[in-house]
């Protein structure tokens, strides 16, 4: 007579594909039994048939064999309660003793009568073997169901993306993170309000660090609700977006660059970063996900970049060149190249419209007069005017007043100096702001929203504001110990600037 062994059946077609996928065999089913915890070690053994023994039964048994050094082998017995068949009655109908002597044979240890009395013959076969049909009817204990793997393949699991650490991912479908999802409750009064005059910081309120090089620039974020996060640029190949306003965390590092990211500007909408590199890189990157929306080739290290005011997608790119190259992010293609007889750009300022532009340059000679600061028209490339400023100092950068028509350019001769913005962009002689000492640093100049104030960094390390239509120094904050090469002012909340240093530090104040 042959004996009958269960094997675990499946419910299609498919789930036997899968399995075979797994490189898995329909098998002997095999039930874990919980039994003799304290034992030195177990010994699995698969079902056992014996065609001799078992002559008119068919019986299936699952059991672990656990040797100890104070006791033999045990069988352990399982069944579950189901309807009654011919082949249950069957097996049910047989004795305690045949079962204990049939199954002492499949063992190679001696089973005693003593062992097996606490045992008591299961009164019918497991359901998972007698309803090989419905694997969810499987509930025997230590035994997990199978699944197919096509469901498996269908249930998603969440995620992290290696890439950006920050993005979960749950299927195909992604989490964002916090950046933009909450309004930062020390920005929320003021958004309702009317714009208040702008203020005077008088302490530090926190001390940002994690900078391992020289931050170049530091920029608050012009959208008013999201206006607590603050852009900071770094020689160390790295540029952050920081929640300044509260908490001083470091929301996301961007890393794209192979070389030190010498200038950074949000893009109007507040969702994208551009930024330049001395590894001749121009790039847009997304502030929530870190990814590069785009990555373009100048072919000479980039100093200065800046969007256009009307047209976003468009943004210019200056630096080691003669040249500077106006590209478009939808073709990523230069749409216009601007020639000039200079040595190297230090700053890009779009005037109002966007229809004309000033960019300064360093270089420095004794007919240098007509390449210190040039005025050129956006759309025809050509040179407007390059009789802005007659004297020999070199201007880093370039501030425009937010109300009037006119911008400030601060120059290495210690003083920042007001031009007319509108043509022919004559210098006023009579207005010039002084007291802070630039000394070969790229130290920055920035306007406070209303206009009334105009902020400057310094190479001894203070924070400088004056009074815009009385060029009258209001304050002065010692800020750093090194060179502080930018300060900027909160687009809401008033008294609140954020500067920066040579040796990596940003500071915010109110």
């Amino acid at each position: 007579m042959s004996s009958l062994v269960a094997y675990d059946d499946s419910d299609s077609e498919d789930d036997s594909l899968d399995q075979k996928e797994e490189g898995t065999s329909a098998s002997v089913q095999t039930v874990s039994c919980e039994q003799n915890q304290e034992s030195a070690g177990c010994s699995d053994f698969e079902v056992m048939s014996s065609s001799a023994s078992l002559a008119s039964d068919q019986a299936v048994l699952g059991y672990h064999g656990c040797t100890s050094g104070r006791s033999s082998s045990l069988l352990h017995l399982y069944s579950q309660p189901q309807s009654q068949t011919d082949l249950e009655r069957e097996y049910c109908s047989e004795s305690k003793d045949k079962i204990a002597r049939d199954s002492a044979a499949f063992c190679s240890l001696p089973v005693t009568q003593e062992e097996i009395a606490p045992l008591q013959a299961p009164s019918c076969i497991p359901k998972s073997f007698s309803n090989g049909s419905n694997p969810t009817k499987r509930q025997l204990s230590g035994v997990r169901p199978y699944i197919p793997k096509r469901q498996r393949l269908a249930t998603s699991v969440e995620t992290t993306d290696p890439k950006y650490p920050s993005v979960q991912v749950l299927g195909s479908q992604s989490k964002e993170s916090k950046i933009f999802s909450d309004v930062s409750a020390r920005v929320k009064p003021y958004l309702a309000e009317k714009p208040r005059a702008a203020g005077i910081p008088r302490r530090v309120l926190m001390s940002l660090g994690g900078h391992q090089g020289p931050v170049n620039t530091v920029q608050w974020c012009p959208v008013p609700h999201v206006s607590h996060l603050l852009l900071s640029a770094s020689m160390d190949k790295t540029f952050k977006v920081w929640d300044g306003a509260e908490s001083g965390r470091c929301l996301r590092v961007y890393t794209c660059h192979s070389g030190a990211v010498r200038d950074a500007c949000w893009t109007p909408s507040g969702r994208q970063l551009l930024t330049g590199s001395f590894d001749n890189m121009a790039v847009i990157t997304d502030v929530e996900t870190g990814q590069q929306a785009v990555k373009l080739d100048n072919q000479f290290k980039v100093m200065c970049v800046a969007v256009h005011p009307s047209s976003p997608e468009v943004f210019l790119c200056g630096g080691y060149s003669s040249l500077v190259k106006a590209w478009d992010s939808r073709s990523a293609k230069v749409v216009k190249v601007y020639k000039a007889g200079i040595q190297q750009t230090l700053d890009i300022l779009f005037l109002r419209g966007g229809l004309d532009f000033i960019t300064s340059s360093d270089c420095v000679s004794r007919d240098s007069a007509d390449r210190t600061l040039i005025a050129w028209d956006y759309q025809t490339t050509a040179k407007v005017s390059n009789q802005i400023y007659h004297e020999r100092y070199t201007c880093p950068s370039l501030a425009l007043h937010p109300l009037e028509e006119s911008f400030v350019a601060q120059t290495n001769g210690n003083y920042m100096a007001v031009f007319s913005s509108q043509k022919p962009y004559k210098m006023n002689k009579r207005r010039r702001f002084e007291g802070q000492k630039v000394e070969g640093y790229a130290v920055q100049c920035e306007f406070s929203m209303d206009g009334t104030i105009l902020a400057s960094g310094s190479s001894t390390g203070c924070a400088h504001f004056f009074d815009y239509h009385n060029a009258y120094m209001l304050h002065t904050l010692q800020a750093h110990s090194q060179p502080c090469l930018c300060v900027s002012q909160h687009p809401i909340l008033p008294a609140t600037v954020a500067t920066c240093d040579w040796t990596g530090e940003i500071k915010i104040w109110h």
